[in-house]
């Protein structure tokens, strides 16, 4: 297994989202110009931000109590810089995710910049106004793995200014050259995430012409989203969370009870055919695998891409006692993953300067395949790809 997880830096990165790491005492990430570990990771994760071997970006869970058991230890040398050990034997070198400078800046405001926005990874993400109302509901109605309630105006600001984000945006962009921007927004009454996005797209579209995704709840009118495509929004993403209809009800009661199943299944395909990209977002652990396969297929039989995210049992939340899932079991999810969507040719690794550290992105499915090179001919054409659509974005033409 070791021998495995030192050649294999996607394995790594899934091996750690489900078992976590101790982080040793020798270590000094903040001192050292990494990340603070914050909770504010879109309702999903809090952990340490690293670059694995080959440049793959991960959120590493460290303050879970599962994470006490790991087998996985960070340690710190003058020489060698970070490393991480399993069972006492070195498996990768990596590097902590720089934080900027700009984090401890303030907007014409007074708020703090890490309050406005944060990296996650190599990208802007933004959740620009109040909390979910599923977390305020009597009694709360959220879905039971997230934190976000936890989150809002404690490491992050409650609500953001138009000013507020563009000014933390001017500095993404002079130090860290982002090139997306994600917006995240909770269930409102009244289905208003979409009125309170559109202001914060206009400006950032005009002044930087950023690729601009958000995450929103599916609106009641679909016909909304051909109106954000007209604005500059490149991506949506909804978050069904849940193939199997039974465990969709029990663990996202809100969701279930506002919108339903169908209405999510119904927005992902009705964006499929009008954006460059739409996502249909799943937690894989919180049901058989083989249920995740199934959303899977179907997210990517109507021309989306799925995003899969690993459980984790965060503190503070509903589901905090809950077990990881097993890496093992995983394993076929993220291969189906790459697999169905190069089997449909869909855009996959084609943007430029995208790294995510909260989940496995679909390119890097390709490191459970047997055999890699499978799809050489569709890699190919995303290699060439790249560079067109990288132009593209300089001439905001997408």
């Amino acid at each position: 297994m070791i021998r495995e997880l030192k050649r294999n830096p996607g394995l790594l990165k899934l091996d750690l989202y489900c078992k976590g790491m101790r982080i040793g005492q020798d270590c000094r990430t903040e001192e050292d110009g990494g990340r603070r570990i914050l909770r504010t990771r879109a309702g999903l994760g809090s952990g340490l931000e690293v670059i694995l071997p080959e440049g793959l970006y991960t959120n590493i869970p460290v303050v879970e109590d599962f994470a006490l058991d790991s087998p996985y230890v960070l340690h710190r040398s003058r020489q060698d810089g970070y490393l991480i050990c399993r069972e006492d034997e070195p498996v990768a070198p990596v590097r902590l995710a720089p934080r900027p400078a700009w984090y401890d800046r303030k907007t014409s405001s007074g708020t703090r910049m890490d309050r406005v926005g944060t990296l996650q990874g190599t990208y802007l993400a933004i959740y620009p106004a109040r909390v979910c109302d599923y977390w305020l509901e009597k009694p709360r109605s959220n879905c039971k793995f997230c934190s976000v309630g936890l989150n809002l105006g404690c490491d992050d600001a409650p609500e953001k200014s138009v000013a507020d984000v563009v000014e933390t945006a001017a500095e993404a962009v002079a130090e860290n050259r982002i090139t997306y921007v994600d917006f995240n927004t909770g269930h409102y009454q009244g289905d208003t995430y979409l009125d309170i996005l559109e202001p914060y797209i206009r400006a950032l579209k005009k002044r930087f012409g950023l690729l601009i995704g958000i995450q929103t709840p599916p609106h009641h009118d679909l016909s909304r989203y051909r109106h954000l495509k007209k604005i500059g929004v490149n991506r949506v993403s909804f978050c069904f969370e849940l193939w199997d209809r039974g465990r969709f009800q029990e663990v996202c009661p809100g969701k279930h009870r506002q919108y339903g199943l169908d209405r999510y299944l119904e927005a992902v395909e009705y964006c499929a055919s009008v954006f460059h990209t739409a996502n249909g977002e799943i937690v894989a652990g919180l049901e058989p695998p083989e249920k995740s396969i199934e959303a899977i297929d179907w997210i990517t039989s109507v021309g989306a891409v799925p995003t899969v995210c690993v459980f984790r049992p965060l503190k503070g939340t509903d589901y905090q006692d809950q077990p990881p899932p097993e890496t093992e079991d995983l394993i076929p999810v993220f291969r189906r993953m790459y697999e169905a969507c190069m089997e449909r040719g869909l855009m996959i690794g084609v943007a430029p300067n995208i790294k995510v550290s909260l989940v496995l992105l679909p390119e890097e499915g390709r490191y459970f395949m047997e055999n890699p090179d499978r799809f050489f001919f569709t890699r190919a054409k995303f290699a060439v790809m790249r560079p067109l659509f990288k132009a593209a974005c300089k001439m905001k033409l997408v």
